[in-house]
């Protein structure tokens, strides 16, 4: 087994910037290929090619250094202040049922609930079913197919800045949290990538998401990335942290966990639902939730804010 196309895609991924539409689509399975390639340095070590063996551990141990420390919980500040437990879920142009979607906001006492893929008979089916009820505050956007997205709270809303790429609408909110400073969340859903016509909003979606400054920030849904996309690398570095990176659970995939094929193929889940959290902000503990009708999972962080 050769190294060479290991430590070609080690040199992809620490360039910093997406370099290519289909590096786009590819970089995604990152974790993928740092475990695959573990098996080039055996086989070095068995053949005794001690060359090949170090060219191979670098390689290899870069790639572990990409993709093991979202398995490692850390990276937490000491937030004191009150809790806010954050769900969110990609709809699927509108087709979970509204009641198993409330049951999951009851089960797991969410505070702020962010869709993706709200549409308008969604929205309806919602109130309908008594959401006003757990979460009396809304901002949303519903649009038919994939475009929409909506922010429903317990607590109460003022509409931020509608972030619109490429006919998808990632609403924006403020949120008053009793005894924290003002609190700023995102339905975060960029198009996506699937074609290179498309990756233009996809980028351009992702570029125009708030950086973690003023008020205490939290970007919730589905990125139509992972955290191995420069993009979200860049998220990272200005300050986010994900909630379930920093809870050790950063490798639990949430697309697709029903059958998707591409081209007639099969497609290995990937991580492309996140809560990315304020740099002042701890998560306290993160967790995955199967809805019908949807090839995501919904994704839920319960966060300690800072005290006001």
């Amino acid at each position: 087994m050769s190294i060479v196309p290991f430590a070609a895609w080690a040199v992809l991924r620490l360039i910093p910037g997406d370099v290519h539409f289909q590096w786009v689509r590819a970089v995604a399975f990152t974790p993928y290929v740092a475990l695959a390639s573990v098996a080039v340095p055996l086989l070095a070590l068995v053949s005794r090619r001690w060359t090949a063996l170090a060219a191979s551990m670098v390689v290899t141990g870069s790639l572990a250094a990409c993709v093991v420390p979202r398995a490692i919980p850390g990276g937490n500040p000491p937030a004191t202040g009150p809790q806010l437990r954050v769900l969110s879920s990609n709809l699927m142009m509108g087709s979970v049922p509204p009641e198993k979607l409330i049951d999951l906001v009851r089960e797991l006492r969410a505070d702020v609930l962010t869709l993706q893929e709200l549409t308008p008979s969604a929205a309806e089916g919602l109130r309908d079913a008594g959401i006003d009820k757990l979460l009396p505050y809304h901002v949303d956007v519903p649009v038919q197919r994939a475009q929409g997205s909506g922010i429903f709270s317990r607590f109460p809303l003022a509409q931020g800045q509608l972030i619109e790429f490429g006919k998808f609408r990632q609403v924006a909110a403020m949120v008053d949290v009793p005894g924290a400073p003002q609190v700023s969340v995102v339905s975060v859903h960029p198009c996506a990538p699937r074609y290179s016509e498309r990756m233009g909003c996809w980028a351009d979606g992702l570029a125009a998401l708030p950086l973690p400054d003023g008020p205490v920030r939290i970007l919730a849904g589905d990125f139509n990335a992972t955290l191995d996309h420069a993009r979200m690398r860049h998220l990272l570095d200005a300050g986010y942290h994900d909630a379930a990176a920093t809870t050790g659970d950063g490798l639990t995939t949430t697309w697709p966990y029903r059958r998707w094929r591409f081209n007639g193929w099969g497609i290995p889940p990937v991580t492309l639902d996140h809560i990315l959290v304020d740099p002042r902000a701890a998560a306290g503990s993160f967790g995955v939730h199967r809805l019908t009708s949807t090839d995501h999972l919904a994704v839920f962080a319960a966060l300690t804010l800072p005290s006001r």
